[in-house]
């Protein structure tokens, strides 16, 4: 019977051979009938009453009770039964009475492939029905629970529709000290919450209605709890189902609080300067040394040396006592730009000092200039004074060439005089005649173990995802470049990479990259693929030859390929970098700028190289979250981009507040610590054919 259940079917008729017409009409349509015959409407109150019949089929020309009757009579028992009426004749007015009177459909006996298909169109709309009742049943039970869940939980709960309250618990009340529910329902959630919170609050709430928020997943924000006093808590974020459409349930997740001994207090007090909240010198000497002990797994440390400028001025002109309070929010200002790996300390009067954990010195150098401009536009008020000022960062990343942390800690404050010199308000790298010569004699080393690499085939790919804020239908990696020494050890590229740029290398590690790549895609099913090329590759003539000639001559699909270019080099290089552009879009080859942002918009480098991604820099990733004029400098970026047909993809974005800010602002993809650690995915030796780099050095003379 086509796997169907037995259907319970009363025939209402006064001749018994129609019952046995109908069962083998339905058996021979497959459907197991299971037929009562019924003679009399007393039989059929009786069957009603005890069979759970699905189907009333009614003999209009032998039954005593018309349509209409016999349909009042079947509401009594189950509303849900469909009647179908049969007649010698089925003609269309005849049709149309007996719906009028409350029958689904009239049909003919002699017309059996008829009866087949009313029979099974009726079926299947009562069981659709019955689905769908229970259903709605059970989410009308759900929703009861929930409600009564919410009411009763200890745990502080609101539910959102568009960023309206729309219902509230007894613990939310109590948390944000209202009276009664009248006071939040049909208010905007973001009242109860400060405004550096509110953009990463607006990107969970459409994040979570999209399921685009991890379930889970925290977001930490600032609310006004209690007259204007603003506390950290945790928030979780669930889509649900209510009588007026989709909704967000909000959450204040739990924070353990472990109870310390007034002791411990006070000792880890003792370790802070008062004015800063930084570490003392000796403190924050003692950490920076134990943190340079161990290699970031990304990136590199760097030591950054801050100190406002002219602050002897600023102290006679607002009073020796303000001048700590200035300080303090000065402190403050660096406070929000830092990360959590981040270490400070109050160094000396009023300088204050950073080890950084970035990418780069480049990295370290754009923390500066973002510092230094920001402190430069805005105002400190102490009491009834106001005051402006201006700062100069000094910053050096650590090296090989610096013997102890002395010489490491000379150097940054070195090109903190530097800037002094220059006229203050700026941020230096440090450099140095001294430091070059010693530079020199540690790349030498690097050449020999970098040409050695090559010969030995010990680079290893590492791909980084890229995931979708929009859409997870397009899957991309970031691919990145790792080296293993003699011994099989991992060698971090901020180690590598940099000897390699000095000394014109980094053509051959872009080649071997480009290889690479076309080989992942080979093994796995990545849509796109991102590669960097160096500033040495953009200036080399034969690059835009090579990836013409290599990557075509495979039958590679060039269009799951994306080459990209620091936003930086790219201005410096506009020629060259079209050069290239235009010769891997002959072959469907995707363009990207990196680290885009970095400086003001050049919204006309977009128009002249047209780039298919500009990924957004991810120094501007940390302060983005409470920053409402970098929220809009970024947002700008998007809309640009937007109207330019680009994708943006935010670069190192580390945690779940991140992520929501960019969802606001409309960014279409992310990658970073957030989404995964880089994972090398090329270990095994044949992985890439050992001559590539070793071919690749001799072409160059190497």
């Amino acid at each position: 019977m086509n796997g169907r259940h037995s259907i319970s079917i009363a025939v209402l008729t006064t001749n018994q051979d129609d019952v046995q017409l109908i069962n083998s009409t339905l058996r021979d349509a497959g459907h197991a009938a299971h037929c009562h015959w019924i003679p009399s409407p007393i039989q059929l109150a009786d069957t009603l009453a005890a069979e759970n019949v699905e189907l009333l089929i009614l003999n209009c020309d032998r039954y005593p009770d018309p349509i209409r009757q016999v349909v009042k009579q079947k509401d009594r028992y189950n509303p849900e039964i469909p009647v179908i009426a049969m007649q010698n004749e089925a003609e269309e007015s005849n049709i149309e009475s007996a719906m009028r009177a409350g029958a689904c459909d009239l049909v003919s006996l002699r017309l059996k492939q008829r009866l087949q298909s009313v029979v099974s169109r009726e079926l299947r709309a009562l069981r659709i029905e019955r689905a769908l009742n229970s259903t709605l049943q059970s989410a009308t039970e759900y929703k009861r629970q929930l409600k009564d869940q919410m009411d009763a939980s200890s745990s502080s709960i609101a539910t959102v529709q568009e960023g309206i309250f729309v219902d509230v618990n007894d613990a939310w009340l109590q948390t944000f000290r209202a009276k009664d529910k009248d006071e939040l329902l049909g208010m905007p959630v973001m009242d109860n919450f400060e405004s550096e919170s509110q953009a990463a609050l607006k990107g969970a709430l459409v994040a979570t209605m999209q399921g685009k928020w991890q379930k889970g997943e925290k977001l930490i924000v600032k609310a006004d709890v209690d007259s204007g006093v603003a506390e950290e808590l945790h928030l979780q974020f669930s889509k649900i189902d209510s009588d007026d459409g989709p909704c967000v349930q909000i959450r204040i997740a739990p924070q353990l609080r472990v109870a310390e001994e007034p002791t411990k207090l006070v000792h880890d007090a003792l370790k802070r300067d008062p004015t800063t909240l930084f570490f003392h010198r000796a403190q924050f000497l003692e950490r920076i040394t134990k943190r340079l002990r161990r290699k970031p797994a990304s990136g590199t440390h760097c030591l950054v040396y801050v100190r406002p400028d002219n602050f002897r001025l600023l102290k006679d002109e607002i009073g020796i006592l303000n001048s700590e309070e200035v300080l303090s929010q000065f402190a403050e200002e660096i406070r929000k730009r830092l990360h959590p790996r981040d270490v400070a300390g109050r160094f000396e009067g009023t300088a204050i000092m950073v080890l950084l954990e970035r990418g780069s010195a480049r990295d370290a150098q754009v923390w500066g200039n973002q510092l230094v401009d920001h402190v430069s536009s805005i105002t400190f008020d102490v009491e009834d004074k106001s005051t402006t000022m201006t700062c100069t960062v000094g910053a050096c990343a650590v090296s090989e060439v610096f013997g102890s942390l002395e010489e490491f800690i000379a150097a940054t404050v070195d090109a903190h005089k530097l800037g002094v010199q220059a006229g203050g308000n700026a941020s230096f790298l440090s450099e140095s005649a001294e430091e070059d010569t010693k530079q020199r004699e540690f790349d030498a080393i690097w050449v020999r173990h970098l040409k050695a690499a090559m010969m030995e085939d010990r680079f290893r790919l590492a791909q980084l995802p890229i995931a979708g804020l929009r859409s997870d239908s397009v899957q991309m990696f970031d691919l990145l470049v790792r080296m293993l020494d003699e011994q099989g050890n991992s060698v971090l590229p901020s180690e590598f990479l940099p000897a390699a740029e000095r000394n014109n290398m980094m053509k051959n590690i872009d080649r071997w990259m480009l290889k690479a790549a076309m080989h992942f895609c080979n093994k796995n099913n990545a849509d796109r693929v991102f590669v960097r090329l160096s500033e040495q590759s953009l200036t080399d003539p034969s690059t835009a030859v090579w990836i013409e000639q290599k990557l075509d001559e495979d039958g590679f699909d060039c269009s799951r390929l994306v080459i990209q270019v620091p936003e930086r080099d790219a201005a410096t290089h506009i020629k060259q970098t079209q050069l290239i552009v235009n010769h891997a879009r002959k072959l469907g080859i995707g363009f990207a700028l990196e680290h885009y942002g970095i400086d003001q918009a050049r919204f006309q480098i977009l128009d002249l190289l047209k780039p298919d991604y500009i990924k957004v820099d991810g120094e501007l990733m940390h302060t983005l979250m409470t920053d409402q004029e970098m929220q809009s400098a970024v947002g700008r970026i998007v809309a640009a981009a937007s109207k330019r047909n680009i994708k943006t993809i935010a670069e190192r974005v580390e945690n779940a507040n991140a992520m929501a800010v960019l969802f606001q602002l409309g960014i279409d993809f992310m990658q970073g610590h957030y989404v995964q650690e880089p994972e090398v995915v090329l270990e095994d030796t044949d992985s890439v054919s050992p001559s590539t780099l070793s071919g690749l050095a001799a072409a160059n003379g190497r």
